[in-house]
């Protein structure tokens, strides 16, 4: 599988490449960066190799000439990048009528696995409180951050009347249907994530822990060598899960 990479130049993008090096089933034809020397994506009009997928940890700013690229190679796209706004989104469902998208703010079958549990959870302890906890490291710019997000989305899929409540201060008591969601920002942290389900006679508490963002790389390249074998449509860590 020949990969097209944007955002090469950033830590995430220098995980991938570095999985890519040490495997054999997978090339780097590409590397595309805004910031580094590396080639820029409208250059890729005139890049003669052949790429079979692109993986994108780049910048949610950055999605609308992604799509566009993807789009006019018709090549399956790898969206790792999070933070997206309304529009950017827009434009990534309307490119997965056309191509194959892989689209997961979170790229660790961990945290889908996480995400499986806290709905089951939810439906079992329909009356039990929910927050999530989330920490990375202090250069993160969003907050929360889009893994925490997905989270809280998936339990609403079975708490429909869920309010999210991001961080608590002052005087007021917890209404019954919010679902916290706290963030911490600190030194070099990959990633954390907590979800508290609690009773008033017990507490679940589900965690997981990226010790590496090696990890996120890993599923990067799962999601791309999944897409590349699949029509056009819209897909996640769900859809690999189920193969």
């Amino acid at each position: 599988m020949k990969v097209i990479l944007y955002g090469a130049g950033g830590r995430m993008g220098k995980e991938v490449i570095s999985l890519i090096e040490a495997g054999e089933d997978c090339t780097l034809c590409a590397a595309v960066d805004k910031i580094s020397e590396s080639v820029e994506l409208h250059e890729l009009a005139d890049y003669k190799g052949e790429g079979d997928v692109i993986i994108d940890f780049s910048h949610h700013s950055l999605t609308k000439e992604v799509v566009a690229y993807a789009l006019s190679r018709s090549l399956p796209l790898v969206m790792c990048t999070t933070g997206h706004t309304e529009e950017e989104k827009a434009l990534i469902i309307e490119a997965s009528r056309s191509v194959p998208v892989f689209y997961s703010a979170n790229m660790s079958l961990g945290i889908a696995t996480l995400c499986d549990f806290a709905r089951r959870a939810a439906l079992l302890f329909p009356d039990a409180d929910i927050e999530i906890v989330e920490a990375h490291h202090n250069r993160k710019l969003d907050a929360p951050g889009g893994t925490a997000l997905m989270i809280a989305d998936t339990v609403k899929e079975v708490r429909p009347e869920a309010q999210y409540v991001f961080g608590r201060h002052g005087m007021a008591k917890r209404a019954p249907e919010e679902i916290g969601i706290h963030s911490l920002r600190c030194g070099n942290e990959p990633g954390m994530h907590e979800v508290i389900i609690s009773t008033d006679y017990q507490c679940l508490s589900l965690k997981h822990n990226a010790e590496s963002r090696a990890v996120f790389a890993e599923g990067a390249l799962s999601a791309a060598k999944f897409i590349s074998r699949r029509c056009a449509g819209l897909y996640n860590m769900y859809s690999l899960i189920e193969g």
